[in-house]
This record gives structure tokens, sequence and C-alpha cells, in this order.
């Protein structure tokens, strides 16, 4: 018996250090630790043979130790993944964007102050910080369920699609009903409305706008299914198509500009996607904050807008909702939609760092600010004390 666990031992540490090997940390007090656990893991087993009055003898009966094998294989690579993470976040104290996991606003779905592009990592959920105020610790716990999502949208498939169908489809599929939409060749179900009948005849017809849920859908698809299924996700061979297609691309720029239209909102700048008030914000500003369904509507608008080839309109917009949130107090109902949402789901990194700079600059009162870490907080604290001087 012994022998066998000497055996296993000495494989897993050599799996172990082959395809694991540590940044930093002595290599005897992992030795130790990983030894420790096996023997523990036998004895505990023992026990649990000796209470069922079987002997050691059992544990050669080859179901029950492929049984236990396949668990607490699965379990000990779990583990040991998650170690290693945990290893490489703290591995450089020079690194100034790696963020510890014992920062007290350390979040593990949120990519934006990691150093390589496209570095979203995946990891296991953090309860909310532990020594923050109750109401900060709603925040954190809210932002890190947010932050999962919308890094599960930054790869590519959102996190209510349980298929990879919502995602892959067969690239010599036929099937292109959104591309087929906005190039005028289908209408939408179940409505019947084609592309232009939006263009030319929704705009400014409000109440239709706002009660009508079944268009948004088709006026800004995306890889995820919504509320009407008979709307078709994206599949990836729509998306390479509608980004080639500049008649399918000018009719979204156009359905961008009716619903800004509704929010109480105009485009400036095509180029620059700069967004500004309209002559009737202040009625679109108040159905905005008080039927928040249109915070998941523009959510879904901003999402939208980087899959098919207009990430330079996500940054402003987004921009624009803080600063009448954040500067000039409208929009107070929306205010968590932008700084949990709207902010990160734009795709550009840079951008989105700067929006949360912009974000916490104009926060009050900043204890309460939890949308980067606190080691991210104390340098943009230290920028601004630059900038005054």
């Amino acid at each position: 018996m012994d022998v066998l666990f000497v055996s296993v031992s000495d494989g897993i540490m050599n799996f172990f250090w082959d395809f694991f090997p540590p940044s930093v940390g002595s290599s005897t007090f992992v030795t130790i630790s990983v030894v420790g656990l096996i023997i523990f893991v036998r004895r505990f087993y023992v026990k649990r043979l000796q209470r069922s009055g079987r002997s050691e003898e059992d544990w050669f009966h080859p179901v029950w130790i492929l049984t236990r094998c396949w668990h607490f294989g699965w379990w000990f690579l779990w583990r040991v993944y998650s170690w290693f993470q945990r290893l490489r976040r703290n591995a450089d104290p020079e690194d100034e964007t790696v963020v510890k996991t014992t920062d007290e606003l350390y979040c593990d779905y949120d990519s934006t102050w990691d150093s390589e592009e496209g570095s979203d990592s995946k990891g296991p959920k953090r309860p909310p910080a532990a020594r923050k105020p109750g109401m900060v610790q709603d925040k954190f716990a809210t932002f890190c369920r947010a932050s999962r999502d919308m890094q599960k949208y930054r790869h590519g498939c959102s996190a209510r699609s349980n298929s990879w169908r919502f995602c892959r489809q067969s690239s010599t599929s036929d099937f292109r009903p959104n591309l087929d939409f906005y190039l005028g060749r289908t209408r939408t179900q179940p409505d019947g409305i084609s592309i232009k009948d939006f263009h030319n005849n929704w705009r400014g017809r409000y109440d239709k706008l706002e009660y009508t849920h079944t268009f948004i859908q088709w006026l800004f698809p995306l890889r995820e299914p919504g509320m009407n299924s008979a709307a078709s996700p994206l599949t990836e061979e729509e998306v390479e198509a509608f980004c080639q297609s500049h008649e399918a691309k000018a009719n979204l720029l156009e359905s961008y500009k009716l619903m800004l239209d509704f929010y109480g909102m105009e485009l400036c700048n095509d180029q620059t996607g700069e967004v500004k008030r309209a002559e009737n914000w202040e009625e679109r500003f108040n159905n905005l904050n008080y039927n928040l369904h249109n915070s998941l509507r523009i959510t879904r608008i901003i999402k939208c807008l980087g899959i098919l080839g207009y990430r330079h309109l996500q940054a402003p917009l987004v921009h624009f909702f803080l600063k009448e949130s954040l500067v000039k107090g409208e929009l107070p109902y929306v205010k968590d939609s932008i700084l949990n949402y709207f902010m990160f789901a734009v795709l550009d990194k840079g951008e989105r760092k700067k929006l949360v700079e912009f974000a916490y600059f104009n926060y009050h009162p900043k204890d309460e600010f939890v949308w980067c870490s606190e080691k991210i907080q104390m340098q943009l604290q230290q920028k601004q004390l630059q900038q005054q001087q």
C-alpha cells in the first residue's frame, strides 16, 4: 500500500514540475505540501474503509480505484492550476499592472489592467471584499457578476449561451437571417418589418419604440439569444460578411442614430463617435431613468457595435453616459448599469482604461468606488496629485 502511494507521489511531482514550474517560492515547500496532501488523502480513505467494515485490500478493487482516481485527479489538477494562477499574478512585484489576489477589490474577470492584450483569465469566483462596509460589498459583488458576463462577451461568447451552436455554426450554411435583414431581403419576426420601415417610419415614435420588445434583437443582433425567440443569434460567418458589407454597415449606423434619438442623444461625427444631447434630452432622459429595461438595450447596442465593425463608436458613447451621470448628475438610476456593464463592454482595452480613470476621478465618495482594484486606485490618486502640482 505504501509503495503504491510513493509511486503516485513521484508521478504527481514529476507532472507538477514538468508542466507547472513555479515562478516564485521554494521547491522544498511545494514538495512537502504535495506529499503531505497525498498522505492526508490516504489516511482519510483508510479511516473511511475501517468505519465501513472493509479491509485495505478493497483499495485494489478496479471500480473503486478508477472512481477515486478520477475524482481526486480532477480535483487535484484544478487546485494546482488555481495555485499557479495566483503565483503568476503575484510573481512580479515590480510590474505596476499586476494586481495581487490579496487586493481587497481584486476581481478574477476584469482584465482591464492586465499587461498583455487579450489576457483575460478565467478563475474561481471570489467573495466580496470582507473588510469593506456592507454597501460596498454589495457593489463589488454586483461588479464581479457583471464583469464575468462582460468577459465572456469579450471572448466572443455570451454567458447566456449554453451551447456552442450559438457561437459557431457551419461555415457552409446559407442561413444568414441578420445579414439578410440588414440588406433588405427579409423582415423581422414576428412583426414583419423591414429595415427601411424602421428607418423611415419608426424614428420619433417613442411609445412604439418603448413598448415593443421584439425589434431590438433584429436591429442589434448578438452571438447570444435574446428575449425574441424568433430572432437568430449571429454566426461567425454572418459577422465576417456583415463587416465586409458597406450596405449592411450603413444601415446599422442608421439604426444606431435612430436609437440615440430615442434616448435623447445625437451622433455628432461618424468617424470620432462623439455624442451630444438632443434638443429633447430632458424628456428622453427622464424616460431612460424610469424604464430601466433600456439599460439592457443599451448594453446590447454597445456590444453589437463592437462585434459588427463599429468599435470606435463604443467608448465615446460610454464616455457620454459617464459624464452625464457622474459629472452632470443626470441618469441616477442608470449609473450602476453604466459602471458595471456599459464601461466594460468596450472592447478596446486602452479606451476601457481611460473610461475607468474618468469614472474614478469623477466618482464620489471615492471609498465606495469598486470598479478597479485598490492598487490601481492608489496609482490613479498619485497621477491626479501629479497633475494638480
